[in-house]
């Protein structure tokens, strides 16, 4: 089946959101080149945050490329972006493909095993777009991925598979939060990817 085409799934929200998962977004051999070279060549940093005045240091590692040196504020702290490497700018174009979207920023998570996730949120910061697509690619381990909708509580689950493509798209980020559990069992790193609409595209 073609590419494109996969990105016309069924929506994997029962409403207030689209959730489009493509599962085979990238082949095998080029999801193993991928994560390879982003393990060593991206600038990994711990991230930063502060949560009820407190600043925190994590222990997933983190990094932010866009267009034009963009800073973009969450958890209370302000990031400066690093400008597209070749990688970043080849798999940029890919994911813009597959989901008929333009993106000039990307946020990428290194989760180094299993005791590493990500607690309930939305992205839903004022600095993105309003109700733009958010883009999210998975390589490495496998993992489970959660969303909660904020006021029925009703839960989706889904598994990220390497070379997978995530698009959550409309008003998702308005009505769910979504998490990254812990995998104690989970022993390999994982990488995330998420192409965003920083202000207009």
């Amino acid at each position: 089946m073609h590419l494109f085409q996969r990105t016309e799934s069924e929506n994997l929200l029962p409403y207030d959101g689209v959730l489009l998962y493509i599962f085979d977004f990238l082949p095998t051999e080029e999801a193993n080149r991928t994560f390879y070279s982003l393990l060593e060549g991206i600038e990994w940093k711990p991230d930063e945050a502060i949560l009820y005045g407190k600043h925190i240091t994590t222990k997933r590692s983190v990094a932010w490329y866009a267009e034009k040196g963009f800073s973009y504020r969450y958890s209370g702290t302000t990031k400066t972006a690093l400008p597209w490497s070749p990688d970043l700018l080849e798999l940029k174009s890919k994911v813009e493909i597959a989901s008929n979207e333009k993106f000039n920023s990307c946020l990428l998570n290194l989760y180094h095993d299993g005791s590493e996730g990500m607690a309930w949120h939305s992205d839903d910061e004022t600095s993105l777009r309003p109700n733009s697509t958010i883009a999210s690619v998975s390589l490495g381990a496998e993992r489970i991925f959660r969303f909660k909708h904020k006021k029925t509580k009703e839960p989706v689950e889904l598994q990220l598979e390497h070379g997978s493509l995530l698009l959550m798209k409309d008003v998702i980020q308005r009505f769910w939060l979504h998490s990254l559990p812990k995998a104690m069992k989970v022993k390999r790193p994982r990488i995330n990817l998420t192409f965003r609409q920083f202000g207009m595209v």
